[in-house]
């Protein structure tokens, strides 16, 4: 595929495909900015560079196609006009007469913030005509959006189709770092699998213990692998607690045993948490793990939204190598599948040459 650095952007409108989806509180304030603050590694590079940026994004409301208030984009674009320190035009719309004549009247250098994707159903849909409006705003297209590149949707499948293509900083960040993980790891190599719904992680854990050493799950997890009689190719390498399965926490046992293999490993991989973590007194075995990646000084890749979110509060997410702005995407890249948003760029490229 190709990536933004390959592409001359100055005075060009380009259509950047961010995910600002973050969580909010009753109220539709923003409680954790992180994927915004890993969007500004684009934004920057465009106006230094005096693109004419336009950003567009979703923010799930309760049902695609519903307009709610509670999820327009309005606090997102004061949130990036504070870290970005300039000005920023918000629009009602992503698409029509308003959007292509704010996005004709652009100025290099200014940034352009369209309304929810997701307020138009035929966004989720993959509705090629609704991508073709999207396309009159922009001359080129920039996938920044790697959380999201496993949906086929309108503007992640459809723009690639329409516009000059390419993967945003972000994007190529993702994929790179995840490669370390799959495809050339120092070893050993630890994977650590919490939450539950092994239904979705039972791919990856196959997958993933062809390249780790050891592959941890949790008590949850290891409940289910057994409940469903769910055969791995390496079965011998998944380790989970021994003890109560359905425990709130990590007993101290378990924990140690965990901690050891951690701190032997020279790559961890960590997608979701251990136990009731929500509640402090049942953190200690989630914290335990964290701690030990710390001190292992292991090249570490951290994923999953629960996770991400439980290591912000404690204030040591900065403390790891990459931490993935993808949950879903995470695992299905590292499982092996294809992404469409991937192979769309990728197909694009190929175009171009």
């Amino acid at each position: 595929m190709n990536f933004l650095k390959d592409f001359n952007v100055e005075n060009k409108r380009v259509l950047v495909r961010c995910d600002f989806n973050v969580p909010l509180d009753e109220k539709g304030n923003i409680l954790d900015d992180y994927r915004i603050v890993q969007a500004l590694l684009t934004i920057k590079y465009l106006l230094e560079k005096n693109a004419k940026v336009i950003l567009m994004s979703h923010l799930d409301p309760e049902s695609t196609g519903l307009v709610d208030k509670k999820y327009n984009l309005n606090k997102i674009g004061k949130k990036l006009a504070e870290y970005l320190d300039v000005s920023i035009t918000k629009i009602d719309d992503c698409v029509g007469v308003e959007a292509e004549n704010q996005s004709n009247s652009l100025e290099a250098g200014k940034i352009l913030l369209l309304e929810n994707l997701r307020f138009h159903k035929e966004e989720t849909e993959d509705n090629l005509e609704f991508a073709k409006k999207l396309a009159l705003l922009g001359d080129v297209y920039v996938n920044d959006a790697f959380s999201v590149c496993h949906r086929a949707h309108a503007s992640i499948t459809g723009l690639p189709q329409l516009l000059d293509s390419c993967a945003g900083l972000l994007l190529e960040k993702e994929i790179n770092n995840l490669n370390k993980v799959l495809k050339n790891p120092e070893k050993p190599m630890t994977a650590i699998v919490g939450g539950t719904k092994v239904k979705t992680k039972a791919k990856f854990i196959d997958k993933i213990s062809e390249v780790a050493d050891c592959v941890i799950v949790s008590g949850l997890i290891k409940k289910e692998i057994e409940e469903k009689n769910i055969e791995f190719k390496y079965a011998e390498k998944i380790i989970g607690p021994t003890e109560d399965l359905t425990a709130l926490d990590i007993d101290q046992k378990m924990s140690e045993i965990f901690r050891e293999k951690i701190l032997q490993s020279k790559t961890v991989l960590w997608n979701g948490p251990f136990g009731k973590f929500e509640e402090e007194k049942y953190a200690a075995g989630t914290l335990a793990i964290a701690y030990a990646i710390i001190e292992s000084k292991a090249f570490s890749v951290i994923g999953g939204g629960e996770t991400v979110e439980f290591l912000q509060k404690q204030g040591i997410l900065d403390k790891f190598s990459h931490v993935s702005t993808g949950g879903g995407a995470m695992l299905n890249y590292l499982s092996g599948d294809k992404l469409p948003g991937l192979v769309a760029l990728e197909i694009n490229e190929k175009k171009q040459n």
